[in-house]
């Protein structure tokens, strides 16, 4: 069993804490509001409301789950005492229409490259490319030729293999997808994010991923699904539209 703290209670922090729940680990939740705004999500969950810094304290692992824009409201020293063992996962993806323009990004660091850069400490690229919908409910035995794959990328060979350990329990394929630096292939407008894809052709789109068409691609599949009359439910197949086998 790991602790596991999660900062931000959104869709995929929420539904994370749900299933790591679960699985019988034990989950402490946290958002920028304080405490008693989760109360009720906390009680139907099943999991324990915290503070930010409740959340980091005694954690195997904690997961950063908010907007790329609100990682700069989370102080760059909020891990200064944190053990160096402690797992940080980042499951952020930039939207500039949502995130206001950040230019390191628009220059081409990768996102969770700028995310370790303020927090001054090393991070794990997870959960970032699957819908809640798919999350929630499309995991799959080991083995099911269905299940979907899903990437780690991170510096740390042992910080990956946790990841990817977790990834496994909740029922989908891990796929080491490298170092943080080449994080930006499973980041939106890539051919794996959001697209729902077995192991294998999984690690046949990524390497397909071309990072000079990245916000063109992003901005494209957005518009997209924006469009649809469902837009949660047709994600994914509307994103593999752009990127056809």
């Amino acid at each position: 069993m790991k602790t596991i703290g999660i900062i931000g209670a959104g869709q995929i922090g929420s539904a994370l804490a749900r299933k790591f729940n679960a699985l019988g680990h034990h989950v402490k939740i946290a958002n920028s509001r304080g405490p008693h705004t989760l109360t009720e999500l906390a009680k139907e969950i099943g999991v324990q409301a915290v503070t930010i810094n409740e959340a980091i304290e005694d954690a195997d692992i904690v997961i950063i789950s908010i907007p790329q824009k609100s990682i700069e409201n989370l102080p760059g020293t909020l891990f200064a005492n944190s053990p160096r063992h402690l797992i940080i996962a980042d499951t952020g993806n930039y939207y500039p229409g949502r995130d206001g323009r950040i230019e390191d990004l628009e220059a081409g660091l990768a996102e969770s490259q700028w995310v370790s850069n303020h927090l001054q400490r090393p991070v794990v690229k997870a959960f970032n490319n699957i819908g809640v919908n798919s999350l929630s409910d499309n995991g799959k035995p080991s083995g099911d030729l269905e299940r979907i794959a899903l990437p780690v990328a991170g510096d740390s060979d042992h910080d990956k293999a946790e990841l990817m350990n977790l990834i496994d329990q909740l029922g989908f394929d891990p796929v080491d997808a490298g170092t943080l630096s080449e994080s930006w292939k499973q980041q939106p407008g890539s051919p794996v994010y959001c697209t729902d894809h077995n192991k294998h052709n999984f690690i046949r789109l990524l390497q397909l991923a071309e990072k000079a068409t990245l916000p063109e691609m992003r901005d494209k599949g957005l518009e997209m699904v924006m469009q649809a009359k469902e837009p949660m439910k047709e994600a994914s197949s509307i994103l593999r539209s752009l990127y056809p086998d």
